[in-house]
């Protein structure tokens, strides 16, 4: 089995390489992530709430062994059990933020040290390169100096593959920081565990599995003006910035997988629609 998810994740980022993006190559990444991943029924789905802009840290605790987490300005919904975060959401408004990326990272002391990972260092793995990769990146919240301080918790960390981290991964960060001078967004996104053991390099150093793939959806407008773009991106070397459009899907794709519930309009949440280029002279620091 092990070898098999190895086979078909290689033979899928390939095909992106060797043609350009198609409805299959989408299709096929859906199909890996259902084969290889729990169905939606028995993940532990956060309940969908309304997040709290500006609140100090607060710890709630919910059904299935998951906290809510209300950090300023972002939440994160952590599983106990994994150690690690299952889904995240913030606003982003215009950027008017100077504060800089802590380059430390912190356990949080107000979350039970049984809920987060053994320790907050790089993560080391004998073949491939992986990153402390954010859920909640820290320049989104760079209005204010506790809130990006509290984005480099580890509860907001998660092995990322180096190049997805820096790759398609950072280009939806990249198209949020453009975006949100431009109207207000709400973004919602999470983890797909999955269950493949042979990338699980750091059970042993930090008690955290290496998620199988990362999603994202961001919501802009509303009304008849509503908009929204979604990915599924896989937690591979594989997904650099060049292959991010192959990754997009749409919303009730990401809600069938996940089991989330998105609050968009049904015809916003059925219509892929086209991907969201960056503006030209956009600034993404």
């Amino acid at each position: 089995m092990k070898l098999a998810v190895f086979i078909v994740l290689s033979l899928f980022t390939s095909s992106i390489f060797s043609a350009s993006p198609t409805k299959s190559d989408v299709e096929d990444l859906l199909r890996f992530i259902d084969k290889f991943s729990k169905p939606a029924a028995e993940q532990k789905v956060s309940p969908r709430t309304p997040l709290p802009k500006y609140q100090s840290a607060a710890v709630i605790k919910q059904d299935n062994n998951v906290l809510r987490l209300d950090y300023e300005g972002f939440t994160v919904w952590l599983d106990c059990e994994k150690r690690g975060a299952v889904k995240f959401q913030y606003t982003a408004q215009r950027d008017n933020g100077k504060f800089k990326r802590k380059k430390s990272f912190y356990i949080d002391p107000k979350v039970p040290r049984e809920c987060q990972q053994f320790k907050t260092s790089s993560y080391k793995s004998p073949s491939q390169r992986y990153d402390r990769g954010h859920q909640v990146p820290a320049n989104h919240l760079d209005y204010s100096k506790v809130a990006i301080k509290q984005t480099n918790y580890i509860t907001n960390i998660l092995p990322q593959a180096a190049n997805m981290n820096r790759g398609a991964w950072l280009m939806t960060e990249e198209i949020t920081e453009c975006y949100r001078d431009i109207d207000e967004l709400l973004i919602i996104g999470g983890v797909i565990w999955g269950d493949n053991p042979d990338d699980d390099y750091f059970l042993k150093s930090h008690g955290v599995k290496t998620p199988d793939a990362f999603w994202k959806v961001i919501i802009r407008g509303v009304g008849s003006n509503q908009r929204a773009i979604a990915w599924i991106v896989p937690n591979s070397q594989e997904a650099k910035r060049k292959v991010l459009d192959s990754y997009q899907v749409s919303v009730s794709e990401i809600e069938r997988v996940t089991g989330e519930a998105i609050p968009v309009a049904d015809y916003v949440k059925y219509d892929k629609g086209n991907p969201w280029v960056l503006p030209r002279g956009c600034d993404k620091g």
